[in-house]
């Protein structure tokens, strides 16, 4: 359910954004964005404090850095969204179609609070978290289809595959994994919520996607220690 009111969320904000058009100040734009990275603070807050097991925190946190980074997924995904880009339309002087699409995507998809929120809710039930991101994405999917247009309203679609099978595949696991290593897994995501926090307030340029891969470490050590 979180998914697709996720997915809804972007398509009503993007069709505000579209009927607004380009009407909102960039002052407005910069305070709006700096109040849901705020926001996104707390929550992460929230839930690092719930951690009943910091040294596994702190090595999950180590080793899944170090394969992020070396896998660098940040760039990869850069690169990716460039390549898109170019194929679809090279020669645009305006935002276009792709250029709103790829923009979103890279907003609304990637990120800690998807993987967080589709495991809280294949895990736990719990849609908290793909909830508050839906009020988020819609509200940034109004500002962003006022000046990128309509293909802002097209990545709603990866959003509910995305997080639609995350979600599947997590209630999938949750039979085969503790109580102790899902706290640690929502404890780890909640740490790089803070970060993407921090990235929105302009406060950090953290590579938040090569970290990624710490919420899944506890999974390895809950194998031993669960």
């Amino acid at each position: 359910m979180g998914a697709i009111v996720n997915a809804l969320a972007i398509i009503v904000g993007g069709g505000i954004g579209l009927l607004v058009n380009r009407g909102i100040a960039p002052r407005f734009h910069e305070r709006i964005m700096q109040g849901i990275g705020l926001c996104v603070l707390v929550i992460g807050i929230s839930g690092a404090i719930q951690g009943n097991d910091t040294i596994i925190t702190i090595l999950s946190m180590v080793i899944g850095i170090i394969i992020g980074e070396a896998c660098n997924f940040d760039q990869m995904v850069i690169n990716l969204a460039n390549k898109f880009e170019a194929k679809i339309n090279p020669n645009a002087d305006g935002p276009s179609l792709s250029q709103g699409f790829v923009s979103a995507f890279l907003l609304f998809c990637i990120g800690s609070m998807v993987i967080v929120g589709s495991l809280e809710s294949g895990l736990q039930g719990d849609n908290t978290t793909l909830y508050t991101k839906s009020l988020m994405d819609g509200i940034s999917s109004i500002l962003l289809a006022s000046s990128l247009g309509a293909g802002v309203l097209a990545s709603s679609i990866p959003v509910l595959i995305i997080e639609g099978g995350l979600t599947i595949f997590a209630s999938f696991l949750e039979p085969v994994l503790s109580a102790y290593t899902i706290n640690e897994m929502i404890v780890v995501g909640s740490i790089l919520l803070i970060g993407l926090g921090l990235n929105l307030l302009n406060i950090t340029k953290l590579k938040i996607l090569n970290f990624t891969p710490a919420i899944f470490i506890p999974i390895i050590f809950g194998l031993f220690l669960g």
